[in-house]
């Protein structure tokens, strides 16, 4: 069975390589074209290419789907089968090609948390499981015929670069467990409408600055899951206050939660100078163990009141 595969970052390396290493026959990779970053703007290859190239896999690399010369290419290589693993949206006349269609694998038990975003939205949300799913693509967005899906649990400290790297690997079985079940001829197509009455449906928009502001009124498991949920990228964010009103940008990629009553008002800092600083919000204290001002390196909590020293007298912006 002939296959292209298509995929950007890291998440689709771990797909592509089980493929390669289960002796399936991926005659593209379609990826992202080389940008320019860095100092010197040199061009960079995606995760993907980086990954084909080392194997010798013949890479497409497009910058308009519906280019005719591109689609003639995609013809040209006659796949049965096509694979799509954290890629940009595709025009029917590519998703349609193939004879066996085209597969998606989403990082979410759809159809909850269609969008761009499932694995931040779900620990922002405070849900304590995801998954991974299978389905074939159709017109809308994540909502063709679901082929399998595994769950997993989240556990109540686990962020989301955690839950990222779980997933990632779990999704590349279930890749190969579904290119099997279709070379076989066996293998469901559920229609994600029997799901969809069950319960209220949460969709996973992508994210903007203003879902990274951590707004402290919201409450201690809110801002909790908020953290954990955008760490490590794009990361939570807060603004600190000097008594002089100096105002300092601060992500927080760590915290504990300190349910307690107390008598603060929201944004207020406590802190021993050394090794603690909790800032308050309604039902008690988040606690930042990793922290970085702008500017800055990410660290422990602890260097960073070694070298920035902050007291009761600062406070955090409450949005």
């Amino acid at each position: 069975m002939r296959i292209i595969f298509l995929g950007t970052p890291e998440f689709a390396t771990a797909s592509l390589d089980i493929l390669v290493k289960n002796g399936m026959e991926v005659v593209g990779v379609i990826t992202a074209p080389d940008r320019p970053a860095g100092r010197g703007l040199q061009p960079l290859m995606s995760d993907v290419k980086k990954y084909a190239v080392s194997k010798g896999l013949h890479v497409l690399q497009p910058e308009k789907l519906k280019d005719p010369e591109f689609l003639e290419t995609l013809k040209s290589l006659k796949a049965d089968l096509q694979i799509v693993v954290a890629f940009r949206m595709l025009p029917e006349v590519v998703w349609n090609m193939p004879p066996l269609g085209t597969f998606n694998l989403h990082a979410s038990l759809l159809p909850q948390y269609r969008g761009a975003a499932p694995i931040n939205r779900a620990i922002m949300n405070g849900e304590t499981e995801s998954g991974v799913t299978t389905f074939f693509l159709e017109q809308q967005i994540d909502t063709g015929k679901i082929i399998f899906q595994e769950k997993v649990a989240i556990s109540a400290e686990e962020t989301a670069g955690e839950l990222h790297d779980t997933l990632m690997n779990l999704g590349a079985e279930l890749v190969l467990k579904t290119v099997q079940a279709i070379q076989q001829g066996n293998y469901p197509q559920q229609d994600q409408k029997t799901y969809e009455g069950a319960n209220k449906l949460k969709e996973a928009p992508k994210l903007f600055k203003d879902d990274c502001l951590i707004h402290w009124n919201n409450g201690l498991d809110k801002v909790h899951n908020q953290i954990r949920g955008l760490s490590p990228y794009p990361a939570a964010f807060t603004e600190l206050i000097s008594p002089e009103g100096k105002i300092y940008s601060m992500k927080i990629f760590r915290c504990d939660k300190e349910s307690t009553d107390h008598v603060s008002p929201v944004g207020a800092l406590k802190t021993d100078g050394k090794i603690f600083m909790g800032i308050a919000l309604p039902g008690g204290y988040i606690v930042p163990s990793e922290v970085q001002l702008a500017g800055k390196k990410r660290m422990p909590v602890q260097d960073f009141l070694r070298g920035f020293p902050i007291n009761e007298h600062w406070r955090v912006n409450t949005g």
